[in-house]
């Protein structure tokens, strides 16, 4: 029987899950799909995802992929899989890949997406997929400290402790800020992304859109390659994995 190699769109709402990568003993998002295709081919199959998001990081466009011997047509591993996932995780799309293909060792390009509240009060249809700030922004200000993050630099200042990263130097090809009413967007596209990158990018933009770090401080920072220089980690709620591009296409 022949075997396939099939890539995985996955989305999920990351809120009741501790991150994509399978871990012993909690609900990671890895973990529900492996235990889906078990349920669905009787394989011990360990997908390999694109990004592994954090723990409460939602998802739109995650991919994964795996091998089976399953004879069932790509297109179809996406409804078959979704009747035995809760309903927080969707494969939204199936298909065959290549036998080489691998999703970690291929040029991309990701875009996050993070959402900000910003009312005087909190909207509870909004806890779960935003940062309610309820402070004035200045989105002005907080786009002229972002052109100081474009570009292949060290990013060590916005990376987490706990990286197992050898080098911390990535590229950020665009930083957008956008308000539409009470919301703040960010989309932040790049390379690749350190240990809580994109969450402390967002945090250090809010202190110079609230006016506590001028927007030029943030190139200091950057040069600092001191964490304790930048600001603080916003909460993973916010955070989306938007899109992911392969560079060649």
């Amino acid at each position: 029987m022949e075997t396939k190699r099939i890539l995985l769109e996955v989305a999920y709402d990351g809120t009741a899950y501790h991150g994509w990568q399978a871990q012993d003993g909690v609900s990671t998002i890895e973990g529900e799909i492996n235990k889906a295709l078990k349920r669905l081919t009787g394989e011990n199959i360990e997908v390999i995802g694109a990004s592994r998001t954090d723990t409460g990081v939602h998802g739109l466009c995650n991919l994964a992929v795996f091998d089976s011997n399953m004879n069932i047509l790509p297109e179809k591993y996406a409804f078959a899989l979704n009747s035995f996932l809760p309903g927080d995780i969707v494969i939204r799309r199936s298909v065959q890949v290549s036998d080489g293909f691998h999703p970690r060792k291929c040029k991309t390009k990701k875009t996050y997406r993070y959402v900000i509240d910003n009312e005087v009060m909190p909207d509870p249809l909004k806890i779960r997929y935003s940062w309610h700030v309820s402070y004035d922004m200045d989105i002005d200000r907080m786009s002229q400290g972002a052109k100081y993050l474009l570009g292949e630099h060290d990013f060590s200042s916005f990376c987490a402790s706990g990286s197992t990263a050898l080098s911390h130097v990535r590229t950020v090809d665009d930083i957008q800020i956008v308000k539409n009413g009470s919301e703040i967007a960010i989309y932040v596209t790049g390379n690749g992304f350190l240990y809580n990158m994109v969450r402390i990018i967002v945090g250090t933009l809010a202190e110079v859109g609230r006016g506590k770090i001028e927007p030029h401080k943030v190139d200091d920072i950057l040069k600092a390659c001191d964490r304790t220089m930048a600001g603080p980690t916003a909460p993973a709620c916010g955070l989306t994995l938007l899109n992911i591009q392969w560079e060649d296409s």
